[in-house]
């Protein structure tokens, strides 16, 4: 933008379109304009701009624009406070005056848009929030305008096929603020509509209700269901060993599909990673598996005939979902660049905390593997009509053990043994005396009695708190560690230590 545009549009007549601001901090304000102006209830089409660093008699006010308030600025885009996510870019115009910040903002098909569960306009040069008729006809020229499939309204339904409670009591509460809530006195059809839930030409649920809060969706879409499968061996021809399929709305089997993950799927078995400590290793980190199945219910394509596919064998696990990567994706820029097939769908999944629609999941999942021992994930992404991803299970390989005093393998040396006992200060004698004493509770003071230790106060340094912080001791009040009648007894750690001081003799 040059400069002649810049003042051309800083007192252009059409107020409506513009804002100006000479504040850098209000981002209340910054988020609620960009929000009337994705919102286009002129329903004009053009553009709207917020222009940070012009007063509001057009005046610049000699802002000095940097770095830190141009990525401020952009990231309101997906911060996930204005929802749908509003189509805008940032501009630093520089002229003789001062800098000036440029907000362009795109007059958004999938309205109403939202920030913070409100819903504001432009009213010529004012902003407000929406009435329940301006909403109204957000809403239908929405309709009009989006052509996804989850938008669509399902003629064959009505609101009998909608758990209409669970909507009330569950999902509108999160979606809309309380205060517009309260006041919203609609019949629960408008509501749902400015929802994109319902559709008022046709008197029917959308397609995005019934995936979500349908009470019997498969009706409706033969293939909206999630099918899993563990197989023994590394391939689809061996045994079943387990199958389950998760049918309804999406709403009530989300909770399930996380608890199955957790309680079927993931499992754990402890490695040593220092003679003391051992450390729990998952075949598969819940995490990433859960990001993955999410995103496969989110993205999935609810035309087909074909459910969702959660396949597992003994070296990896398959997700796999019906239709493949969707408008701006491609091979080549997977997973730069995503788009949404159910963008109502998406926006409810965030809505409900399942997915954050900030386009990082992918990346995330990547670095939960990886810290899990987990090989890359292999995405089947050149597929037509589905889309596919195979997680290797976490390696087998059990890593040496590793500590302060050295690299140790099966067994445990004389050598070590006597490290350890250093870092306490004790000697092997007097470790075995004491863990023989600890088989009742003792208090400190006696413990320091028995270990032959005169100062308290270096004791508690270097002997008592050591052994509590490595798990050998265990105090019988954890509440309360300097209560006098406070006592201290051994674990079962610290009876595996003392077993290996008495099997080496030393």
């Amino acid at each position: 933008m040059t400069q002649q545009e810049l003042y051309d549009l800083i007192h252009l007549d059409e107020s409506y379109r513009i804002e100006r601001t000479v504040s850098t901090n209000d981002m209340d304000k910054f988020q609620e304009a960009i929000c009337a102006f994705a919102n286009d209830l002129p329903g004009q089409r053009k553009h709207g701009y917020l222009l940070i660093g012009v007063d509001d008699q057009g005046h610049i006010s000699g802002l000095k624009v940097d770095d830190t308030l141009m990525k401020r600025i952009s990231g309101i885009r997906s911060d996930g406070n204005i929802l749908p996510l509003p189509v805008m870019t940032t501009e630093k115009v520089e002229t003789p005056e001062g800098d000036v910040l440029v907000v362009d903002v795109t007059p958004s098909f999938d309205t109403p848009i939202r920030y913070r569960g409100r819903t504001f306009v432009r009213i010529g040069p004012r902003r407000d929030i929406a009435s329940r008729e301006e909403e109204r006809i957000l809403a239908e020229r929405c309709a009009a305008s989006l052509p996804t499939f989850d938008t669509r309204p399902c003629r064959e339904a009505t609101l009998e096929d909608l758990d209409i409670e669970t909507i009330q009591k569950d999902y509108l509460p999160r979606a809309i603020a309380p205060n517009v809530l309260e006041h919203d006195n609609r019949p629960i059809e408008e509501q749902l509509a400015a929802l994109h839930l319902y559709n008022t030409q046709w008197h029917c649920p959308t397609y995005a209700a019934l995936i979500m809060f349908g009470r019997n969706p498969r009706y409706f879409m033969p293939g909206a269901l999630v099918q899993f499968v563990r197989f023994e061996g590394k391939d689809t021809g061996g045994k079943i060993l387990n199958e389950r399929r998760f049918e309804g709305s999406l709403f009530s089997i989300l909770p399930r599909l996380e608890s199955f993950i957790q309680d079927a799927i993931i499992t754990k078995r402890p490695i040593p990673i220092s003679i003391l400590r051992e450390k729990d290793v998952y075949n598969y980190p819940y995490k990433a598996l859960r990001e993955l199945l999410m995103n496969a219910l989110m993205h999935r394509d609810y035309q087909a005939n074909t459910p969702t596919r959660l396949y597992q064998f003994d070296d990896h696990i398959e997700i796999m979902n019906p239709g493949g990567l969707y408008g701006q994706a491609r091979p080549e820029n997977f997973p730069n660049v995503n788009d949404y097939r159910n963008s109502v769908l998406a926006e409810m999944m965030r809505t409900l905390n399942y997915v954050n629609m900030f386009n990082h999941g992918i990346r995330e999942v990547k670095s939960l593997l990886a810290e899990n021992g987990n090989p890359e994930p292999l995405f089947k992404v050149d597929y037509i009509t589905a889309f596919a991803v195979e997680i290797p299970v976490a390696k087998d390989d059990e890593p040496q053990v590793n500590n302060e005093f050295g690299q140790v393998s099966d067994q445990v040396t004389a050598q070590v043994i006597h490290q350890v006992l250093t870092k306490y200060s004790l000697s092997s004698d007097q470790v075995a005396s004491l863990f023989e004493a600890l088989t009742t509770p003792m208090s400190a003071v006696q413990i320091r009695t028995l270990c032959g230790k005169k100062d308290a106060t270096y004791f508690r340094r270097t002997t008592l708190q050591p052994m509590l912080d490595d798990g050998l001791l265990i105090p019988t009040d954890s509440k309360s560690s300097r209560s006098p009648q406070q006592k201290y007894y051994l674990t079962e750690k610290g009876k595996q230590l003392y077993m290996q001081i008495k099997s080496e003799n030393v």
